[in-house]
């Protein structure tokens, strides 16, 4: 039987809560990760309405992007939407699950949902995150070096970008003296000992560190594994904010304009002046981005495209780049499929809906 921890961690494998950002509270929220699965129902925003449409169809639980308990709550009287959504949840043994900026932070993530919808190419994080990686060295003998790097690279270590399985390798002389109660795997106690080893490194995006030192202990013949850590502040390209890419071609601007209509299925456009007389260089950002448009600037983009610009940052745009605000729920509007599709390539026999529910809060006369 799936029980809800099941599709939990696998969720977590895809977006770990550790990258999400410090003012968020993604993670589940009611419920026990030890409820056996009855049905799962994907939304945005977890409201009261969203709920009953999960009694309705037998979910126990949702999965959402949006948190409905996002600042703590002090009090839980039913005074608010918020106070009702979840006492409702806990008295129908709803589990409510959110996937919010730590999705937003990886690169297969929300952003690039979007950039798939506009069909760009290239496309890569638009800040990366530093202080995100880590580098494991260690020492082994030759002959089981080869044993040890299958299992370290099985657990995540040695993926850059594109790339996996990296390493770097150097043969030397390790020495040591077994004393008192060692139970050395080469050797004897009270003889110094000399091995042919390779000092090996790796790097690994740090969340994965107890996974990655797991295979190192478990793989490597030593009774005592010498290794150390370093914290890295290199830039993650697999890990930030925001996404840019390219168009297959050049597009005339207003002919982009309705094309950005008619691939992110959105019927209003707030926008700055229409400076670029083609659109190549597209940058974007789910929800809330006005805090990474120096990085679209920057970056050579022609137009940046988020939610949720207030007045005076439309000034900020200084005629350098064309600023689209889409809305905040039109441009997160595809998260929804995003993770449907994650769950349903893993969990082929589960009962997974769509909400019904538009939670969008917004509307237009």
């Amino acid at each position: 039987m799936i029980k809800i921890k099941d599709i939990i961690q696998y969720l977590e494998s895809l977006a770990p809560p550790s990258l999400q950002e410090d003012y968020d509270n993604s993670g589940l929220i009611t419920g026990s990760p030890e409820f056996n699965l009855l049905g799962v129902l994907v939304t945005l925003d977890c409201t009261e309405q969203v709920v009953e449409e999960a009694i309705k169809k037998g979910c126990n639980l949702i999965v959402a992007h949006h948190p409905v308990v996002f600042r703590g709550l002090k009090k839980i009287t039913g005074g608010n939407y918020i106070e009702r959504t979840v006492i409702r949840a806990i008295k129908n043994d709803i589990a409510i699950y959110a996937i919010h900026t730590n999705l937003d932070n990886v690169a297969q993530g929300v952003n690039k949902k979007i950039a798939d919808k506009l069909n760009l190419q290239d496309t890569k994080v638009l800040r990366p995150n530093t202080e995100v990686l880590n580098k494991l060295t260690t020492f082994i003998p030759i002959d089981r070096t080869d044993v040890v790097m299958e299992r370290l690279h099985e657990a995540g270590a040695g993926m850059i970008g594109n790339y996996k399985n990296c390493s770097f390798q150097l043969e030397g002389t390790g020495t040591f003296l077994p004393v008192d109660d060692a139970n050395p795997t080469i050797g004897e106690i009270g003889t110094v000992e000399k091995v042919n080893e390779k000092r090996v490194e790796v790097i690994f995006p740090k969340y994965l560190k107890t996974r990655v030192l797991k295979a190192l202990f478990d793989a490597h013949p030593y009774e005592e594994v010498a290794y150390y850590l370093h914290q890295l502040i290199n830039t993650s390209n697999e890990v930030g904010a925001g996404m840019e890419g390219w168009l297959p071609k050049p597009m005339e601007t207003l002919e982009f304009m309705k094309y950005l209509k008619e691939s992110l299925d959105i019927s209003v456009i707030r926008h700055t002046a229409l400076v670029k007389e083609e659109v190549h260089k597209v940058a974007l950002c789910g929800g809330s981005g006005s805090f990474l448009l120096k990085d679209a600037i920057s970056g050579g983009a022609d137009i940046f495209i988020s939610g949720d610009f207030k007045y005076h940052e439309f000034f900020d745009a200084e005629n350098h780049i064309i600023i689209a605000d889409i809305g905040h729920y039109e441009s997160e509007q595809f998260t929804k499929e995003l993770i449907y599709e994650k769950i349903s390539e893993n969990f082929a026999n589960i009962a997974l809906h769509f909400t019904e529910v538009n939670t969008n809060p917004i509307f237009y006369a």
